[in-house]
């Protein structure tokens, strides 16, 4: 059985989380948009695209498609940073708040759902020589 700090367990809630979020009826985000967005959302800002290309490790124009799509879906804005025009600032926004909720509501239901009465998983090197 996992514990409740262990990786396979972190992995379930993981999992039971992504699975959640793909099969209800709202946005369905890549990894790279759910980065970003948890990353404005979780993070301290002001939040820039340039501050946020560093922090994730990927190009500007990879965060500007993550903002251009999660902008379409009201789930962050941009704005021109007054104090640098070169700048553009990373907001949040009421429906991103929304759904950062809904995210928090689905992780503690997995959570309970992979708690001590759930079935240990293999482990990975089992589970790959499982597929082979």
């Amino acid at each position: 059985m996992a514990s409740q700090n262990s990786p396979d367990h972190l992995v379930e809630v993981f999992r039971d989380t992504v699975v959640t979020l793909v099969k209800r009826d709202g946005p369905d985000l890549s990894a790279r948009q759910l980065a970003v967005f948890l990353s404005v959302y979780l993070g301290p800002g002001p939040h820039t695209v340039r501050g946020l290309a560093l922090a994730l490790n990927v190009s500007k124009p990879a965060i500007t498609r993550a903002l251009d799509r999660l902008g379409e879906l009201d789930l962050a804005r941009r704005k021109l940073d007054m104090m640098d025009r070169r700048s553009v600032l990373v907001q949040r926004t009421l429906a991103g708040a929304a759904f950062l909720g809904e995210m928090r509501r689905i992780m503690a239901e997995a959570e309970a759902a992979a708690g001590p009465m759930a079935q240990p998983q293999p482990a990975l090197g089992e589970a790959m020589e499982a597929a082979q």
